[in-house]
């Protein structure tokens, strides 16, 4: 039995295959939300799905329960989900994958992700991911990735993504690279860095520098107007959030200022330590529950 489960195979023209695992390589839900958005705003059509019966110790990631209209009960199961997008005036199609990142058998797994690869034609990977660093809400959000290919990483480096030299643990998304390096597929690796202080809220600011990122890396015409009012909404919480706490505001603005000296002088700003976040994540969920009361109660 095959893990990966076709449910239609498509015709597609050199697709890009764009991919996001919730879990360890997702802070703040940035590397998901981003391809979630793409899937509902081009209304992609799922075509595949991998089994999860392989790959996931349930009792980590516990099917949920739903209700469905009828009041009849079924089981949700961990996902990895593909969907394709047909669009003629771009250059290429589209495949992304959305899923959650596997506690089982990882080679398996990225051979049923390079065989629904081979299948459709793929012609570049590229993995969106997230982390928590010493970045500020009030900046751009710092971009980090790679890619083997020449052509790619020119296009990165002269899009202002800064290249990295990371060595150390990896998550699914190193292993897919690994792969499809040995398979002969090109791929691109783009990071976000998300502020720590603000712990898993999500955060929409991350979602579009990925997909602006992704958007000019691979000339898909994005419309992110949406996301942009989101991102707006979000920095004006957040900001007030922060400001009801003075010790925090102080340490978020000795970063600014390190963050700042360091690009003036071309290095990476030294890393800091801020408060507990506990305090700042409190007041910025208290700030959302109060917006989504008034709103409610308009």
């Amino acid at each position: 039995m095959s893990h990966l489960q076709m449910e239609e195979t498509p015709g597609l023209r050199s697709p890009v295959l764009v991919t996001a695992f919730a879990g360890w390589n997702d802070a703040a839900q940035a590397a998901t939300g981003s391809v979630l958005f793409l899937a509902q705003g081009w209304s992609a059509r799922r075509f595949a799905h991998i089994d999860p019966e392989e790959f996931y110790d349930f009792t980590e990631a516990r099917p949920i329960v739903r209700l469905d209209p009828k009041l009849q009960r079924a089981l949700e199961w961990p996902s990895n989900t593909f969907y394709y997008h047909i669009d003629h005036s771009l250059s290429r199609d589209a495949v992304l994958l959305l899923g959650i990142e596997p506690h089982l058998k990882w080679r398996t797994f990225t051979e049923c992700v390079l065989e629904l690869a081979r299948q459709c034609g793929v012609s570049t990977v590229v993995t969106l991911g997230a982390l928590l660093a010493d970045a500020v809400h009030t900046r751009p959000v710092p971009m980090t990735g790679y890619s083997m290919d020449a052509d790619m990483a020119a296009r990165l480096a002269s899009m202002g993504v800064t290249g990295t030299r990371y060595q150390g643990p990896t998550g699914i998304v190193g292993t897919l690279h690994d792969a499809c390096r040995r398979g002969g597929l090109p791929t691109a690796s783009l990071w976000a860095s998300v502020p720590y202080y603000l712990g898993t809220a999500a955060n929409p600011k991350a979602s579009h520098a990925l997909l602006s990122t992704i958007n000019a890396l691979l000339d898909l015409s994005l419309d992110l107007t949406s996301l942009e009012e989101q991102v707006r909404a979000f920095e004006q919480q957040v900001t007030e959030a922060v400001v009801s706490n003075p010790e925090v505001s102080a340490h978020i603005l000795e970063l600014e200022r390190r963050i700042d000296a360091a690009q003036a002088e071309g290095a990476e700003a030294e890393t800091g330590e801020l408060p507990a976040t506990d305090i700042v994540i409190k007041d910025l969920e208290d700030f959302l529950r109060r917006q989504r009361q008034d709103g409610e109660d308009d």
